[in-house]
């Protein structure tokens, strides 16, 4: 088969940049889009996962180390523990939930903010054919220096009118 994903650019949301009343309540989260092209559109699902996880850029322990073609991490988790099982089908609900509840945690965003969020992720998971969701994989699945993250969030969305799939990571410094 060939190459189903093209790796197309990556935004990074950090929750810093905003005014929030508490200058604290940012605490240090921030949300990183990684945008593919669908280069095979006909892929099913699973194709396009396992396209995603084989992928340089998904090899990036988001804790400041950035994307090592050679790495064996990915966020909290060794590599070898994710696979497309490891991946559940969430609807939209769900999928704006999660990030809804872990953006909010310390309270309100400021409307910027929210702005940012709904332009640059919401829009994302409300225009996606399929949506999923990370699961729980448990410290078990952590590498080495894992648990550095207080959360890690992930959802990977794919738009097959815009031939497009996003990697949305939301997690914490």
């Amino acid at each position: 088969m060939q190459q189903a994903l093209n790796f197309r650019d990556q935004v990074f949301i950090n929750f810093r940049h905003y005014p929030f009343n508490d200058q604290s309540a940012h605490g240090y989260r921030w949300i990183d889009l990684k945008r593919f092209e669908l280069l095979s559109p006909s892929c099913d699902d699973t194709l396009l996962l396992d396209a995603l996880i084989k992928h340089d850029q998904f090899r990036d322990d988001y804790a400041g180390g950035g994307v090592d073609p050679l790495g064996i991490r990915h966020g909290p988790y060794w590599l070898s523990n994710i696979t497309t099982d490891a991946y559940e089908p969430a609807d939209e609900t769900t999928a704006n939930d999660v990030l809804r509840s872990w953006a909010s945690q310390y309270g309100g965003l400021p409307k910027q903010l929210e702005e940012v969020l709904n332009h640059d992720v919401n829009a994302l998971i409300q225009a996606a054919t399929s949506r999923y969701r990370l699961k729980g994989l448990g410290r078990s699945a952590f590498h080495d220096w894992g648990g550095v993250h207080t959360e890690f969030h992930e959802l990977i969305v794919v738009d097959r009118a815009s031939r497009n799939l996003t990697l949305i990571i939301a997690a914490d410094d």
